[in-house]
């Protein structure tokens, strides 16, 4: 499986990595296990920097949906993407989805530039308003 995470609760913080081709159903299992866990309000990185999508703009779609309908239920911490800006057009309406959210997201060239911004106080702090 090229997506790998961690679901640390100590630090309330998901880290995944996106290390080649990544099919819908492994982003649907990674959802899964954030719900499972009860981890969407954690910090999250998502490093894409080395992964495909290896999904029609149908399934990104649908993943954007299910993303969506995760955040309405206040499952939306504080968001790091690790992503090359040329990758941004592939999953523009993704993105867009996941900006509407009300929490601190921002976007990295670097997975450790991302992860210092997550364990910035204000940052490893916020609480979502409705929580």
């Amino acid at each position: 499986m090229p997506l790998y995470w961690t679901i640390d609760s100590r630090e309330r913080l998901v880290t995944a990595v996106a290390d080649g081709g990544v099919r819908k159903d492994e982003m649907d299992a990674y959802l899964d296990a954030i719900e499972g866990a009860g981890a969407g309000n954690y910090r999250k990185l998502f490093d894409g920097s080395v992964g495909e999508p290896l999904m029609d703009a149908d399934a990104i779609m649908a993943l954007a949906v299910r993303m969506r309908g995760m955040q309405q239920l206040g499952l939306a911490g504080p968001l790091a993407i690790v992503m090359p800006r040329e990758k941004y057009d592939t999953f523009a309406r993704m993105l867009g989805i996941l900006a509407v959210a009300d929490r601190p997201m921002r976007f990295f060239a670097d997975p450790k530039e991302a992860r210092a911004w997550l364990d910035e106080p204000e940052v490893r702090d916020w609480s979502h308003p409705a929580g």
